[in-house]
């Protein structure tokens, strides 16, 4: 199907508005860099992002499905009717332990607000129907915020959804990896380390153990699987034999099923076969909902792709990422999750990466992604050829 979508005229319609509102963006971002916080404690971020959508004339909700730092901003253009296209713009804003905002979640949250202005400006400015939904999604490191929030109805009649990420490299789509969080605990029995060792039970060798078995299954494995833990809880000190253990454990691969299916359960077995081994008992638990692949809408893909070349950010192939639940949102509607360099060769979660995320640096990287949503959001609206195309793109069976 050819689509109307000319992404010259629409970068250019964006592009006054989106100067006007840049300085306020660099603000917000800079704000969330100083204040940065971690998965389900965002309230500075969550109470400065709900400020800037109510002012910006959004239909506040908050908190939402039951999470502190969540929240839904809402807006219909005058003469919306239940058929005109819905499409939700998502922020993130939580920080990394250690690292403050080394993931450029405050670029996330800044570029994704700036969306939802244009977006709103256009469509009040051209009479144009459309339903806008601003979603400001807490605990994307590590605590899966989306899903609650999903399971709460906030994708209910969305038609799209969009976020934009900063990156190393300019990019519609990457190899976005399933991932399943455990929290695994190994229980022994405590005796005196020197005097009575053999009648202990150690949970700490339980630990090692298990590390050892998954490096060695690691040569098993597909090639695109990745599993990293840490130990959490070591023992209680050097003359006891350690009675308690516990870790911390990311399992991943690309095709969410084959991650639950096998690669999970093989990972698994290395805990149960270091209890067994060493006298143990062991309890693994998910403490957050599976992180699954993302699946980028090829439709949605091909007019960010045109847009981000519009605005001088010809898209190139990048390798495996991380995980994000946004791919649980790509399982339920049409999305996209493109990348916007900060820095070529810049690398996510160091150090070098959260100091340009707070820079004047990051000016450009939240104009240019503001604007690849909304000149993809704007084409959506104006043309119902692209959301017709993106559903029917998006119904076709997806290889798991």
């Amino acid at each position: 199907m050819t689509l109307n979508t000319d992404v010259n005229a629409l970068r250019e319609e964006i592009s006054a508005p989106l100067q006007q509102i840049l300085p306020r963006l660099q603000e917000v971002a800079k704000d969330l860099h100083e204040h940065p916080e971690i998965r389900f404690e965002e309230h500075h971020a969550a109470a400065r992002l709900t400020a800037e959508v109510r002012e910006a004339g959004f239909e506040l909700e908050a908190p939402y499905a039951g999470l502190d730092t969540a929240f839904i901003g809402r807006w219909s253009a005058p003469g919306s009717t239940e058929n005109s296209p819905t499409i939700a713009v998502f922020c993130e804003y939580d920080a990394l332990e250690g690292l403050g905002h080394a993931c450029g979640h405050n670029i996330i949250a800044a570029a994704g607000l700036g969306a939802g202005i244009l977006i709103k400006e256009r469509l009040e400015a051209t009479g144009t129907p459309g339903h806008l939904v601003l979603v400001g999604s807490p605990a994307e490191e590590g605590g899966g915020g989306k899903v609650p929030m999903i399971e709460a109805g906030v994708l209910n009649g969305v038609d799209l959804a969009m976020m934009v990420h900063p990156a190393g490299d300019d990019a519609v789509s990457a190899t976005i990896l399933s991932r399943v969080a455990l929290d695994v605990r190994f229980t022994g029995r405590a005796s005196h380390a020197a005097g009575a060792p053999h009648k202990g039970r150690n949970a700490l060798d339980a630990a090692t153990l298990s590390l050892s078995a998954i490096g060695l299954l690691r040569q098993q494995l597909p090639d695109d699987a990745r599993v990293h833990a840490i130990i959490t809880d070591g023992g209680q000190a050097p003359n006891i034999i350690p009675e308690h253990t516990a870790m911390r454990v990311f399992v991943r691969s690309e095709k969410r099923d084959e991650l639950l299916d096998d690669v999970l359960p093989r990972v698994e077995n290395c805990f149960h076969g270091a209890a067994l081994a060493t006298g143990c008992e062991v309890s693994i638990t998910q403490p957050t909902p599976p992180y699954f692949s993302m699946i980028t809408n090829p439709v949605l893909g091909e007019i960010a792709e045109q847009a981000m070349a519009s605005l001088g950010r010809p898209v190139g192939e990048v390798g495996t990422l991380g995980s994000t639940d946004m791919g649980n949102v790509s399982r339920v509607v049409p999305s996209i999750h493109p990348l916007v360099s900060l820095g070529a060769g810049l690398v996510p979660h160091t150090r070098e990466f959260a100091e340009r995320a707070g820079s004047e640096d990051a000016g450009p990287t939240i104009a240019d992604g503001a604007a690849t949503l909304a000149i993809t959001a704007l084409a959506a609206y104006r043309d119902p050829a692209v959301v017709e195309a993106a559903a029917a793109a998006f119904e076709a069976p997806a290889q798991d």
